[in-house]
Order: structure tokens, then sequence, then C-alpha cells
């Protein structure tokens, strides 16, 4: 496919985050985009104020006269969206358009550049958001396609040029399989989407077929059962960060390379799961021949991604932060941030579990993982793509942690933020995928209400 020759491109699902972003580099090119999606959100609102047509009614009649001609016009959907479950889908199947899913297109987009992957069940955003703003910084020709708003650019699209490209190589669905990467980095290999995969071996399989693809250099975290350079800390890595310490809010380490080193290396990011994640952006900028100079000079100057360990709100009575953790892995390295940054503190978390499958999948581990702050608060659990599952709850979920922890408490979302008040606890993380993004900005207006 000549992605030249595409006229028009409609975008089915086209709120998600990663189809946003295609949506909108196909706008930069000069193609005629429009799309669908479920529900309006500060994405769909973003996408429809720079000109793109969306639609939120799954109705076929609704399309725009101008994508109804079958040879001008791509459709692109994302594998959360299902046949038999979508009439716009269904529509554009039977009367024999071109249908692609994300991935697949993806992977056309990037198929005649340098591709930079990321792969890796939990990390892959703040990785492939550092690593684009590396190659920004170091004025390299690349664009850089995330999962994730970055507060340096404020969008999941980092313009650049077209020698390179970054994208996140996403496991769901097995999508990553339709990339050509140049190079890549596997940041972690954990079990997840076990609504996909058979079992946790599997997965793993996946992500080794997908090293296989590689065509220049896969770097992988050390410890990753796969045959690869590795990166890692104070652990004899090809590419290692030693002698790390905090120093007013920043992390600094010392980094070695196969061929190069560098001292009092700087990241504004909590947590050392972020100098992992550095650490993998980093091996691959090096790979194409960033210098350690350049890429010390781009970190000082780089501010993460919305929602991951973001701060809403600072005061002398509330620190509230926001994160995307949804996993039970993502949700102790925040943990373990907190604790770094603030440990003398007492932490409320409030959660919101994400998809049904997840839950039961990963339930003794949620119960782990959340019993360790002071004090938790359950929301009902987000069901994105899914339908209930019988037994499945937030409900079961807080009896659980109850049994390790006492202070638990299952609570809808009207009330969340009456129940941070009532905690008394200065430090709040409010964690998941789901819509609790929106509600962290309901809760931090209340909070600054009361305070005035």
């Amino acid at each position: 496919m000549n992605i030249n020759n595409i006229h028009k491109i409609y975008f089915i699902g086209i709120g998600g985050i990663g189809m946003s972003a295609l949506a909108r580099y196909m706008q930069h090119l000069g193609k005629d985009v429009a799309g669908y999606d479920r529900t309006p959100s500060l994405i769909t609102q973003d996408l429809s104020e720079s000109g793109i047509k969306i639609q939120f009614n799954d109705d076929f009649k609704e399309i725009l006269t101008d994508y109804l001609n079958i040879e001008n016009t791509l459709v692109v959907y994302t594998p959360a969206v299902k046949r038999n479950e979508n009439k716009l889908l269904d529509y554009f199947l039977s009367h024999e358009y071109k249908v692609i899913k994300r991935a697949e297109f993806l992977g056309r987009i990037t198929e005649n550049t340098i591709c930079l992957a990321v792969a890796g069940t939990h990390g892959k955003t703040t990785t492939s958001s550092i690593l684009g703003h590396i190659l920004k910084e170091a004025s390299i020709s690349a664009t850089s396609f995330l999962g994730g708003i970055t507060e340096n650019y404020n969008s999941n699209l980092i313009l650049g040029g077209d020698k390179y490209s970054v994208v996140e190589a996403d496991e769901f669905d097995r999508s990553f399989l339709q990339l050509k990467p140049d190079v890549a980095c596997i940041t972690s290999v954990d079990a997840d989407h076990l609504d996909i995969y058979r079992n946790a071996n599997d997965l793993v399989a996946t992500f080794k077929e997908f090293g296989e693809l590689v065509s220049q250099k896969l770097v992988v975290r050390k410890g990753i059962p796969i045959e690869a350079e590795t990166y890692g800390i104070n652990d004899n890595a090809d590419y290692e960060a030693s002698n790390i310490r905090i120093d007013n809010g920043a992390y600094l380490f010392d980094v070695k390379t196969p061929i190069d080193s560098i001292k009092n290396l700087k990241i504004f990011l909590p947590g050392q799961h972020n100098v992992l994640n550095t650490m993998a952006a980093l091996a691959m900028a090096t790979t194409i021949g960033v210098s350690l100079q350049d890429i010390a000079k781009a970190l000082f100057s780089y501010r993460g991604v919305h929602r991951r360990f973001s701060y809403r709100l600072q005061t002398d009575d509330y620190i509230l932060i926001d994160d995307y953790a949804h996993h039970p892995t993502e949700i102790n390295a925040v943990y373990d941030a907190v604790e770094e940054m603030y440990p003398n503190e007492k932490v409320l978390a409030v959660f919101q579990p994400h998809l049904y499958s997840r839950t039961r999948d990963f339930e003794k581990d949620f119960v782990t993982s959340l019993a360790q702050f002071d004090e938790v608060v359950v929301l009902p659990i987000y069901p994105a793509r899914e339908y209930p599952i019988v037994g499945v709850s937030s409900d079961v979920l807080v009896r659980k942690i109850e049994k390790i922890n006492p202070n638990v408490e299952l609570v809808l979302p009207r009330d969340v933020t009456r129940k941070i008040i009532e905690s008394e606890k200065r430090i709040v993380l409010m964690m998941g995928a789901g819509d609790i993004g929106e509600l962290v900005t309901v809760v931090k207006k209340n909070l600054n209400r009361i305070r005035l």
C-alpha cells in the first residue's frame, strides 16, 4: 500500500491514544481525516478543534459523503473494536473498503524509515517519549508516535522528519508483530493481556518472536530471558546505571555503555523504574549515533508524560499525584517511587481497576500491591471493552485487601473528594487506566475550592 495514493482516511476508535497520534500525523501530511469514537473526550475535542470530523454514533448513514468513495478511502480500526459489535466496521468490511488494523497501518507508515521500536508490558510510553525527546533535542530527523501526552510537547506526536521513527510496539493483540524495527528494546515481559495470550509463557514466546524481527540491534532489561544486549542498574549490564542518588527531587546516576561512559546524568523523574526507562532510551539513541553528552543535555529538559507520576496539586495540605498504573508491577513501581520521595509521609492510594479479566487474572497480586499503602480506596472496575465477569468485582478485591490492611474501602467516584478529606493523608495517589484521569481533574478542583 502506498500511503501517497490514499487521500482520505477514516479512523474507527479515533479517540484512542495511539489512533489519535496517527490521525494527527495523517492530517499533518495533508490527508483528509475523519473518524468515529464511542464517547467524547479531551482527545476527540482536540482533534475536532484541529478540523478533524468525528462522529459518536456508529450508524454508517452519518459517515461524511466524502468518505464513501471506496477507491480513495482507507479505513483504520483499533483492535479494541470488534467485528459484529460495531456497525461502522461491519459496513466498511461488507462493502469491500480497504480496512486494516492500527498496527498494520503504523507498520506501513514506518517501513521506509529507520524504525526504533519500544516494546514491553510496562514502560513503553515513558521510554519512547524520552527517546523521542532525545532525538528532537539532538536535531535528528525523526517522528515519534507515542501512547501518552508528553509534558514537553503537550502531544502524543513529536514531529521532526521522516528518516527515523519512534514507535511503541504494543503486545496487545500481538500488534507489534506487524512492525519492521531496525532498533528495539524490551522493557519487561510480565504476564498481562491474558485475554489474548494463553499464559505467561505464550507472552514471552511472542516477545521473542518480536525480537527476531529486529534487523540491527535489540536491547533488553537485564534478566529478561531473550538473547540480546542488556541494560540495567548495578548488574553488569551492557548499558549500566550506577551510583544512583536523589538530589532536590532529581535522580543522578553514572552510566557505562559498551564504548563510553558519563557521570552525573540527571533526570527529573521519580523512581528507579524511570532510571531503567532512561537507560533503555539511552541505549537506543547511542545505537544511532547520539552522543552521551547530547543525551545528558536532552534529559535535563525532559519533563515526563501526562499521568505518569504527574503532580496535579502541590500545597501544604495536599500532594496529589496522578498515575496510569493499572497492573500490579506498575503499582509496585509507584509505591517504591513515593516511598523514596516521601519516606516519612502516610499515603492514601485511590485505585480504579481496569478490565474485569485483568482484575481476575492478577487478583492476588493486586491485593498484595495495594495493601502496601497506608490507606486504600478502590473504585468500581472500569470495563473498557469488556462485559462483566461473574465473581469479579471491586467489592471482592476490597474484602481480600482488608484481610491484610483493614484501611481499605470501596468508594464511588462522586465520594472520592470526601474520602480524601476524611483520611487526612497529605500524599494522595490516584491510579488507573480508565476514566480516573478525568476524575483527578474534578478532585483537584474540589480540593482547591475547599482551601479557598
